[in-house]
């Protein structure tokens, strides 16, 4: 082929893939649960994808990250079943459901039957993750699902949302072991995509363990091994250039918007639903405008969000330090 065509062709090539590809990814997102507000023992579920904000196509990068995004959400309804084993529905997580085994156990198990590609993929993300006291333990898979440690106090942000307070302490004792779960799965090269208070889980003890890996797994130069296609909702959500793409520093994001829900009580943005006015969160993230409320890791999220830490061990060490300087001065 002359030359010139050949360049020709791979720019239209190329060209088309850009614009396609964040389409891609976006329609091929995670489910996200959509509890049915009006009948608690509908065999029906409704489920939706996440909504991802909108923002303007700049084509610029900071600290590594690229910085725009597309927003896609999609209703699907699928009924309630029951695997052998499963006595009960007890949640979602992503397009799956949680079902109850025993005490210490439950089943992930997909809302659509023999859908089980996310499954695959979360075993295969904590079979590379392995114990750590901060992550959700695998106890392997089964024909019909994913056997887990089951959390007996649910979700942080349930807990949070029932209680009316909570001690300075157990709040921070909370970020930073929400810090130190961030710091183990980047050591093992491993990018949760939705650190949020609902994948925070508490154990027997009330000590967290993240869960609901749908994430990425890159090798040591970076390159993509494995993408679950989870990403963030709105409010824990960097703006990049391409809605697909995710690092450490889109994990710290998130983990800043977490830390803000412990310490306060309540989401970035509480006047803002995360779904119908993304585009508005979105554009405040992107011109530097985040939450001001004075709490005692304000200058933490903050640097979260501007995205001033090289890693989750930086932010492990700052509440550190806050934890020992609450602990004098009590």
């Amino acid at each position: 082929m002359n030359p010139l065509l050949r360049q020709v062709f791979s720019f239209i090539i190329s060209s088309f893939q850009a614009i396609w590809y964040p389409f891609k990814t976006v329609f091929g997102s995670v489910f996200k649960a959509l509890y049915d507000s009006t009948s608690g023992t509908s065999d029906t579920e409704a489920l939706n994808i996440c909504s991802i904000p909108h923002s303007k196509a700049n084509g610029s990068i900071v600290n590594g990250c690229d910085l725009n995004a597309t927003s896609h959400i999609e209703i699907v309804e699928v009924r309630r079943y029951y695997p052998p084993g499963v006595s009960e529905i007890i949640g979602r997580g992503g397009e799956c459901f949680i079902g109850a085994i025993d005490d210490l156990t439950v089943m992930k198990y997909p809302c659509i039957p023999g859908n089980f590609e996310s499954i695959h993929t979360e075993a295969h993300l904590l079979r590379i993750l392995g114990t750590h006291p901060r992550i959700i333990a695998s106890k392997g898979l089964t024909e019909h699902g994913l056997l887990l440690q089951r959390a007996s106090n649910g979700s942080l942000s349930d807990y949070i949302a029932s209680q009316s307070f909570i001690p300075l302490s157990q709040k921070l004792l909370w970020c930073k072991q929400a810090a130190e779960a961030a710091s183990y799965i980047h050591t093992k090269h491993v990018i949760h995509c939705d650190i949020n208070l609902r994948n925070f889980l508490l154990d027997k003890n009330f000590d967290l363990l993240l869960a609901d890996f749908q994430g990425m797994l890159k090798s040591a130069d970076g390159e993509i091994l494995l993408d679950g296609l989870s990403r963030e909702c709105s409010k824990s959500y960097m703006p990049r250039s391409h809605g697909d793409y995710a690092c450490v520093r889109t994990d710290l994001f998130a983990l800043g918007s977490a830390i803000y829900f412990i310490m306060t009580g309540h989401e970035v943005f509480p006047e803002l639903d995360s779904l119908t006015q993304d585009e508005e969160i979105s554009s405040r993230f992107e011109n530097g405008v985040f939450p001001t409320d004075n709490h005692l890791c304000c200058h933490i999220t903050e640097k979260c969000w501007r995205q001033q830490y090289k890693s989750a061990d930086e932010i492990v060490s700052d509440l550190y330090l806050i934890q020992a300087s609450e602990a004098v001065s009590e």
